[in-house]
């Protein structure tokens, strides 16, 4: 590995630019584990809601709370206009019903979850690398680059969860 500062670049790249495209796939998942897609696609509808025994939440439960807290960071991150108002813990992030409140709601959340982190993958490329690791004006010196972490590292928890959870309903096919 070359260390010195004159290291030539790979044509046309940042660290800045492939730190992005690094985290882009990171949030996609998939790398070392199930992505997001595999583990809410195909869901028994009679299963969404079903909590099994030993666990404290359902499906339906895990899908919208990784949705819930994908839009609070989402919403934390684009706060420029200081409208951002912080969810109470553990109510604002974990619906209290375990079933989905109707037929078409797990779709819609999944939906929600895929256009939300385009938004934020879109937010990622509004900023230049300054901006992108510089603390925002609120908040406790959190930045794009933290905010980007937060996410994957969150998604990739309770996707694993929701794996497990499918396994024990005997939904799920691997």
């Amino acid at each position: 590995m070359t260390t010195s500062k004159t290291a030539a670049q790979p044509e046309g790249r940042s660290l800045g630019g492939e730190l992005r495209q690094q985290l882009k796939a990171l949030l996609d998942g998939g790398q070392a584990h199930a992505t997001f897609e595999q583990a809410v696609k195909d869901m028994p509808a009679k299963l969404q809601g079903v909590v099994p025994e030993g666990l404290p939440y359902s499906a339906w439960q895990m899908l919208e709370h990784i949705r819930l807290a994908q839009r609070d960071i989402l919403d934390f991150s684009r706060n420029d206009d200081g409208s951002y108002r912080e969810l109470t813990w553990p109510d604002g992030y974990w619906p209290k019903d375990p079933e989905p409140p109707n037929a078409g709601a797990w779709q819609k959340s999944v939906e929600q979850v895929r256009e939300d982190r385009k938004a934020f993958e879109k937010l990622m490329d509004s900023v230049d690398d300054t901006n992108f690791i510089k603390p925002f004006p609120w908040g406790n010196g959190q930045n794009l680059l933290r905010e980007a972490l937060l996410i994957a590292d969150h998604e990739a928890y309770h996707v694993g969860e929701l794996v497990m959870l499918r396994r024990l309903l005997g939904a799920w096919k691997s």
